[in-house]
């Protein structure tokens, strides 16, 4: 079953932290999908579940998404190495990950995901490197190794099926 559905999905967010975010190539685009994806999720009831690295040195989730989940504080890179995101994510729901930084937490996490037969849909334009080619480099490993690559949209428009569905129009001015 390749599409994503609303009823077994989780949202992601890896790392999306106020004193990274600068660095982030392109990083107010990448938030403002983030946005989009939280938006969705709360729309459509689709659970979501956030990390943050070190966040004494790194600081809190940016203040824009904050609100979205209770962060789980994290000091590994792979936040499958924190019991309280493995808590997060049991069962078998399809995993919708965005965040930072694509080729160190993000990738990690992402890898022990697939290792762990879980099904993984990367965000590609939620995700964020500092350098462009580690995400591209990054991305390109993930899909080799199993998660599908796709976009803020798809993920909206897949997750209501039906233009009939009655979140659309509501659903509509987020991807506008």
């Amino acid at each position: 079953m390749p599409l994503m559905n609303v009823n077994r999905s989780r949202l992601v967010i890896i790392d999306f932290q106020a004193r990274l975010m600068p660095a982030i190539h392109d990083g107010p685009r990448l938030m403002a999908n983030a946005r989009r994806l939280v938006g969705a999720a709360k729309l459509l009831d689709v659970p979501i579940v956030m990390t943050e690295q070190n966040p004494a040195g790194l600081g809190a989730t940016v203040p824009d998404l904050a609100e979205a989940a209770p962060a789980i504080a994290k000091m590994s890179f792979d936040a499958c190495a924190a019991p309280d995101f493995i808590d997060a994510i049991a069962g078998d729901d399809d995993l919708i990950l965005c965040g930072c930084e694509a080729h160190v937490c993000f990738g990690q996490t992402a890898l022990s995901l697939l290792e762990n037969k879980r099904r993984v849909f990367v965000v590609q334009d939620a995700v964020g490197a500092r350098a462009p080619e580690s995400k591209e480099v990054s991305l390109r490993r993930l899909e080799r190794n199993g998660a599908e690559i796709v976009t803020t949209e798809m993920v909206v428009f897949e997750w209501l099926r039906t233009a009939e569905h009655p979140q659309f129009r509501t659903a509509l001015t987020l991807v506008k």
